[in-house]
């Protein structure tokens, strides 16, 4: 076994990447305070063909060189769009008919691994604060709440860990 260089990889160019079918799936950040996460979800994003990502309330926005760190570009193939409250876009977004899910530990929530989805609907995820967690309201608009089983000590994963867990989980759901 030999490890694939760069160029072999056969990966698009920001501008071919801009023209690819994106699956049906947005992710919100809601008030992420650490640039390198947003800089992880930019990145994941990329990989998985995500639609859009909205940055929400006290989340920074590129062009940032910590965020672009752990982009590492993909702050220009990825779709994203600044929206102060996050409320607000998710009344709109289910307005607009997408399936709001809000990840996060509640009671009543779906683990990951019994999330189904309807093929032909368009999903957002919403992540919230490193310490927080997604807001209450944002939680209480939601369609759904979905929560990544743990088993472990600890009480939380880092944000770019959950949304990596998370993004992958639906990209296979989707049938990609």
């Amino acid at each position: 076994m030999r490890k694939l260089k760069n160029s072999e990889l056969g990966r698009p160019t920001i501008e071919e990447f801009k023209g690819t079918t994106k699956i049906p799936l947005i992710v919100v950040l809601d008030n992420i305070r650490s640039l390198n996460n947003i800089g992880s979800v930019f990145r994941t994003s990329d990989a998985f063909l995500i639609e859009k990502i909205y940055l929400c309330g006290i989340t920074a926005q590129p062009p940032h060189k910590d965020i672009h760190k752990t982009a590492l570009g993909a702050t220009e193939s990825v779709d994203w769009e600044y929206v102060e409250d996050s409320l607000a876009l998710v009344e709109k977004l289910k307005k607009e008919g997408v399936i709001v899910a809000s990840i996060e530990q509640a009671e009543n929530s779906t683990m990951l691994q019994n999330f189904s989805i309807e093929l032909n609907k368009k999903y957002a995820v919403v992540f919230g604060n490193e310490v927080k967690g997604v807001q209450q309201k944002v939680v209480s608009a939601s369609d759904y709440c979905v929560e990544i089983p743990q088993l472990g000590t600890k009480h939380s994963l880092n944000i770019s860990v959950s949304v990596g867990v998370v993004l992958w989980d639906l990209f296979k759901k989707m049938q990609f």
